[in-house]
């Protein structure tokens, strides 16, 4: 069978590979949109937090026997870790002034970062396994579908709505909203807005960190790998509407999957294709798909 002259199984395949790909968007772009609507900050930092999280997991498991199972737990800890000793000792001082500062800040961040990696390890990447229980691929009759890149799209979906969910129906994350909003007036009803602010970056990059252990089995391991993916990362919250959580878990995916199409129908766009999307989203709409236009 075959849909605009493209087999079936070929045509799924390519959607399959769009929303793994959408899924890592979406997970990335929601970190963004966490920290940029908490915390005004625009985090270039975010990529590098990603990459790191994918080195945890491959140094846990090469020179500690740490399993992936057990790296999906620990490592969002420790690049959240790494978050809130970033966000005491450099970025609380630049909450009130331009986001340019926090920009440049956080880009210089991500070289030191990347850097160090690229010092130790070189820039060709490193092999990091798919664990046994997700290993081989389910028959859908139309095609076959690896578990792992299943497993990516049911965990990183589950992630983002739980985090949604948190953030914008419980009283949490109506704390986090208020904090963001009047910060005076949160704390004269004794609510700790610097520990919330903290907690809020940490819980942002470790969603980094998260989405870094997923890509560690998908990709292989490497220093420029949050580079490659953050400039895509960057447009996907800019055309879901800075800060919009909801928006950005949408746009990620349905650009994922457009991307993956783009690469079966008209492959020498698939490059760009997010690009012109956001270029056409700012002509018509400059505060994003989801975004309040003030």
């Amino acid at each position: 069978m075959e849909i605009f002259g493209v087999p079936l199984p070929a045509l799924m395949g390519q959607l399959m590979l769009g929303l793994v790909s959408g899924s890592f968007y979406a997970m990335l772009s929601l970190g963004l949109a966490v920290i940029f609507g908490m915390l005004n900050i625009i985090n270039f930092a975010h990529g590098a937090l990603y990459m790191a999280g994918a080195f945890l997991a491959w140094m846990g498991l090469t020179y500690w026997g740490i399993s992936y199972w057990w790296s999906l737990l620990l490592v969002p800890l420790a690049v959240g870790l790494i978050g809130v000793v970033i966000e005491r000792t450099m970025l609380q001082w630049l909450y009130k002034l331009d986001h340019l500062y926090g920009l440049l800040l956080t880009f210089g961040l991500a070289l030191v970062i990347e850097g160090l990696f690229r010092y130790q390890y070189g820039v060709s990447g490193l092999p990091y396994a798919i664990p046994d229980e997700l290993s081989g691929a389910l028959n859908l009759g139309f095609m076959f579908l690896p578990k792992y890149r299943a497993w990516i799209i049911g965990v990183s979906l589950t992630v983002c709505l739980a985090t949604w969910f948190i953030i914008e129906k419980t009283q949490l994350g109506a704390y986090l909203r208020a904090a963001t909003e009047n910060p005076q007036l949160t704390q004269a009803f004794g609510i700790n807005v610097p520990l919330m602010v903290m907690l809020t970056y940490g819980f942002g990059v470790g969603l980094a960190g998260f989405a870094g252990v997923l890509a560690a089995p998908a990709f292989q391991v490497s220093p420029l790998m949050g580079s490659n993916l953050i400039i895509v990362v960057f447009a996907v919250v800019v055309i879901g509407g800075m800060g919009s959580i909801l928006g950005s878990i949408l746009t990620g995916l349905g650009l994922g999957v457009i991307e993956g199409l783009t690469k079966v129908f008209y492959a020498e766009a698939s490059s760009t294709v997010v690009f012109i999307i956001m270029a056409i989203v700012l002509l018509l709409r400059p505060a994003g798909l989801f975004g309040k236009e003030k």
